[in-house]
């Protein structure tokens, strides 16, 4: 079993930044992924990475200001995120996978955080 705990999230101004941190506890994880949930809409992809960290995936919308990435042996996740708009206002949750390599399925993960919330308003 895998438990994640979603931290880092609060209020930043557009153009801004922010690091999300995905705390890790239980067997060691396979491969992690980050998505975002606005209010009265699905959850969507953000990015995914291996489990070594060797490959990432990236929603076209986050290419080039996200940058997803890991620290197995601290068991932590990051989802760095520069140069923030007002559209990526939502819940960012992290999830673990069983397989090895990144998945952009949410259906391929099987244990999810609770999220933390990120407002970008000026």
């Amino acid at each position: 079993q895998v438990q994640l705990v979603e931290s880092g999230g609060g209020l930043v101004q557009p153009g801004g930044s922010l690091r999300l941190s995905c705390a890790v506890s239980g067997r060691t994880f396979n491969a992690m992924g980050w998505f975002r949930q606005a209010p009265g809409k699905e959850r969507e992809f953000d990015a995914a990475i291996s489990r070594s960290g060797g490959i990432t995936y990236y929603a076209d919308s986050v290419k080039g200001r996200f940058t997803i990435s890991r620290d197995n042996l601290q068991k932590k996740g990051y989802l760095k995120m520069n140069n923030l708009k007002p559209e990526d206002t939502a819940v960012y949750y992290c999830a673990a996978a069983p397989t090895l390599s990144p998945t952009l399925s949410p259906t391929n993960y099987d244990s999810w955080g609770q999220g933390t919330p990120v407002t970008v308003s000026s």
